[in-house]
């Protein structure tokens, strides 16, 4: 009669362990960045009514200076949020509209998202930047 060991041994289980060891610790930052990034989706689609005004008011005016919150179409800023997003503010100042962040889901209030108006054939361009935008939350 042969004696059969059913069973896995102390190595095969310490290489399991290490496999799922190493997924995790890939895993979880990766994870964390997506629900980071979702997250900021919030921010960047909250400077669309602002975006829109702007863009009417200098079709208007073709003045950028002329574009200030609440006049010509652009909305009033806003300074401190309702508490239940994630905008702590938005401020326009010649055009040029910044959103300040909470601190919530990982973002942090330096995570900013600003963007700046440039004139091309008398059209209006955005370029984004901000640090949520160095940190690749938002392009």
């Amino acid at each position: 009669m042969r004696n059969y060991q059913y069973g896995f041994t102390l190595i095969e289980l310490l290489i399991a362990i290490a496999i799922v060891g190493v997924l995790t610790a890939v895993a979880i930052p990766s994870y964390q960045k997506y629900t980071r990034k979702a997250h900021y989706t919030e921010i960047v689609q909250a400077t669309a009514p602002f975006k829109l005004g702007i863009e009417e008011c200098f079709q208007l005016i073709d003045d950028l200076k002329s574009c200030q919150p609440g006049k010509n179409g652009v909305p009033k800023n806003i300074a401190s949020g309702d508490g239940t997003s994630l905008v702590d503010s938005i401020l326009v100042v010649d055009g040029v509209i910044t959103v300040t962040p909470r601190d919530q889901y990982g973002i942090k209030p330096t995570d900013t998202y600003i963007l700046t108006p440039a004139v091309k054939n008398n059209q209006l361009t955005w370029k984004s930047s901000g640090g949520g935008v160095d940190e690749g939350y938002a392009n």
